[in-house]
């Protein structure tokens, strides 16, 4: 499921981010990167205990915690911390890659990239080039949303960032392990949970929508994995 989530972040906090950016220390992006994406990537990003990443990384994980949209569309069990990279002159793109299936987060603990996401820091008129692009059953999806949108799509398409010709472009990105394995099963869900809110609005907690509502968790409580 591909899926974007306007308006994530504020004004307010777009501001403060950039603030703590204007200052923050870049390094290589290719650090840490596995032996595929190695080859693939050619970013910066920033150390994940600075404190401009570690502020920037609660800020968004306050802003998930906001969203419904997100809370319905990826029943998170685990969201991995985000991290901060920046595309810009000579390290500019981020050629076709799978992101790997696990990752090692604080502590040891481990993470499965069932989605991954983009939160975008950057207004689109502020860098050329640039766009997620995301393929799917032999179709392609790019993304150059206002800064403070993200962008949801599972951890197991290629995808890519096209190189940057003018300016930066900056965003959060991470990886959530839901409580749904399959993106079929979440893209249901999600689905069902749109409709019901609908139906709910226009007539209250009914015995039909009292009886949805009981369908929709049976069905979450015999795929989730808790």
């Amino acid at each position: 499921m591909l899926l974007a989530l306007p308006d994530l972040l504020t004004e307010d906090e777009l501001a403060l981010a950039r603030r703590m950016l204007a200052q923050a220390p870049w390094a290589d992006g290719r650090i840490g990167a596995g032996s595929q994406a190695v080859q693939a990537k050619n970013n910066e990003q920033l150390p994940k205990d600075c404190e401009a990443a570690r502020s920037i990384g609660a800020m968004v994980l306050r802003a998930l915690d906001r969203s419904p949209q997100f809370l319905s569309a990826c029943l998170p069990r685990k969201v991995f911390p985000p991290r901060i990279n920046r595309y810009s002159g000579e390290t500019n793109a981020y050629g076709k890659h799978v992101d790997g299936s696990i990752r090692f987060g604080e502590n040891g603990q481990r993470v499965r990239t069932d989605i991954s996401c983009t939160v975008f820091l950057s207004d689109p008129g502020d860098y050329d080039g640039g766009e997620l692009v995301v393929y799917e059953a032999g179709d392609e999806r790019r993304f150059k949303p206002p800064a403070g949108d993200a962008v949801l799509y599972p951890g197991t398409h290629v995808h890519e960032v096209l190189p940057v010709t003018r300016g930066t472009r900056m965003a959060a990105f991470f990886w959530v392990e839901s409580l749904v394995r399959t993106d079929e099963q979440r893209r249901l869900l999600h689905e069902f949970d749109l409709a019901l809110t609908s139906v709910r609005q226009i007539s209250g907690e009914s015995p039909a929508t009292v009886a949805l509502m009981g369908t929709y968790h049976n069905l979450l409580r015999m795929w989730a994995d808790t």
